[in-house]
């Protein structure tokens, strides 16, 4: 701050400095004292803006130090900070000059020790627990044989390979690979989205859906393995509508993917042992099964054949049972003949009856009847048919009426529209017309105004103007070094008379007397 410190000399006034040019300097002293620093410490409140920005506190046992990350840096942060968590925090000390006060733009955040790991492993378990996710009763069975295995891993590791040579072993399945980076800071969101990404895919689609998850990493340490304690993989193994088996690590590692997954493997080769059964050993049982299956139908059929002789022992013969049919249908067959010719006589009666009462008398008799019941109706309905024609004139007549007289009324209407814009319009123009003299008297009265005001009005009141050329000349100074003075009155310009200008007289020279100077 060296370009700040002003020491002014007795009898002189110090420098002003603006707030934003102190604010400006003590954040250039911070950033280029400190640069990019590493603090340990313990967080404190923490607080997700809406724009994504992340604000927290690093305190210790003393002070207190405000940190800050940038949307773009949280999305990059290995460690998302807790409150209650230990971490060595790194970045740029900075300032914030609208609250006066420095802050740490943190990039990076590491958790401060496997103690602190395990503290904040233990809170996320407790946690996840209190919202039901390790519950044994929302945990899915494994389907017996899938047709496709989803396997979420490094397709780089040795681990895919134990896990497609154990799968070829027992029993070959499709299998669909989803690869994902299994450490580092990318792992976490990669290893949520692979979940994410096979549960969206739709069954018997062009990708098919898996049948069953595997996620699967080889073993490690705490560190190695701590993407898989991430709360965003825990959350996205327990929504998983796909059976999901854990494979991370050794047998005495465990994550917390391990108590949300529906099956937990001790090693990869496990889970592929878990997901499918051994294709010799079914194939033994599926011929054990079917030698049972062939021995039970033997002995069910053979004992149905005994079943069915014994019932066809107490069943009458064969050439016994029509018997009484054939008696029955010769009795009707000897009846047949005698009930056809009666019948046609009765037919034959009952049609000369009929015949008889179809007299041409009796047809003419009808003929006029119907006649004269149409004429009847024909002469009902022409009054309907005059009445009805009359009432659609009358309808017809009334609405012409009605929609002449809607014309008339839009016609009024228009008319009376017209005449109110013509009254708008003059109105208008005299507005327009008041307005424009408005303004003209404004702006003479500004004109008298700049009059008044100018030097014009004060050369009248009986002052002069001093002029070098076009220069205006305000003190003896300048009138002693001008070569060609005029001065300016109300009426016009002059020059002075022949002669040098005056000559100022120093302070010590005495004055002669009855000299009493010139003007000029």
């Amino acid at each position: 701050m060296s370009d700040l410190i002003d020491d002014p000399s007795p009898g002189q006034n110090a420098h002003e400095y603006s707030v934003s040019e102190i604010s400006g300097a003590v954040k250039r002293v911070i950033e280029g004292e400190f640069g990019r620093v590493r603090v340990k410490g313990e967080v404190g409140r923490v607080f997700v803006a809406r724009s994504g920005h992340l604000y927290f506190d690093l305190k210790d046992d003393r002070s207190v130090l405000a940190a800050v990350s940038w949307k773009g840096q949280v999305a990059a942060l290995s460690v998302r900070p807790e409150e209650g968590m230990e971490v060595v925090a790194t970045g740029r000390l900075t300032t914030f000059g609208s609250q006066s006060k420095y802050q740490l733009n943190v990039d990076d955040v590491q958790v401060a020790g496997v103690g602190a790991l395990m503290a904040m492993l233990e809170q996320r378990k407790k946690k996840l627990a209190a919202e039901g996710l390790f519950d044994e009763g929302r945990k899915r069975p494994l389907p017996y044989l899938p047709e496709i295995i989803g396997v979420v891993t490094s397709p780089s590791g040795a681990v895919i390979r134990d896990i497609l040579h154990r799968l070829r072993d027992r029993f070959p399945r499709k299998v669909l690979v989803w690869p994902v980076a299994v450490q580092g800071q990318a792992a976490a969101g990669e290893v949520a989205r692979a979940i994410e990404g096979f549960n969206r895919l739709s069954p018997g689609g062009a990708l098919p859906r898996p049948d069953v998850l595997i996620v699967a990493r080889g073993g490690g340490s705490i560190e190695d393995l701590w993407a898989f304690n991430e709360e965003i993989v825990a959350r996205a193994a327990a929504a998983s509508d796909i059976p999901l088996i854990s494979a991370v690590g050794h047998e005495t590692d465990t994550t917390l993917i391990d108590y949300v997954s529906d099956q937990r493997a001790p090693t990869p080769t496990a889970a592929a042992e878990m997901a499918v059964p051994v294709r010799l050993d079914l194939l033994g049982w599926v011929d054990q099964q079917g030698a049972r299956l062939s021995s039970r139908m033997a002995e069910r059929i053979e004992t149905r054949g005994q079943r069915l002789r014994d019932l066809a022992r107490g069943l009458p013969r064969l050439e016994t049972l029509l018997d009484g049919p054939k008696q029955r249908l010769d009795m009707a067959e000897s009846g047949l003949k005698a009930g056809l010719r009666s019948l046609v006589q009765d037919r034959r009666a009952a049609l000369t009856r009929a015949a008889a009462n179809l007299s041409p008398a009796l047809l003419s008799a009808r003929t006029e009847a119907r006649r004269a019941t149409l004429q009847a109706r024909g002469d009902r309905l022409a009054p309907a048919l005059r009445r009805a024609t009359a009432d659609r004139r009358r309808a017809f007549a009334e609405l012409d009426a009605g929609l002449r007289r809607t014309l008339q009324d839009r016609r009024r209407r228009l008319a009376e529209t017209d005449q109110r814009l013509s009254e708008a319009w003059a109105r208008a123009g005299a507005a327009a017309a008041r307005g424009r003299e408005r303004k003209r008297e404004t702006l003479v009265a500004l004109d008298r105004i700049r009059l008044s005001l100018g030097y014009e009005q004060t050369l009248a009141r009986g002052y002069a103007l001093v002029w070098d050329g076009t220069a205006l000349v305000t003190t003896a100074a300048a009138a002693e070094a001008a070569q060609n003075l005029e001065i300016q009155f109300q009426d016009g310009r002059m020059r002075p008379g022949p002669g040098a200008p005056p000559r100022r007289k120093a302070k010590d020279e005495p004055e002669e007397p009855g000299d009493q100077g010139s003007l000029f």
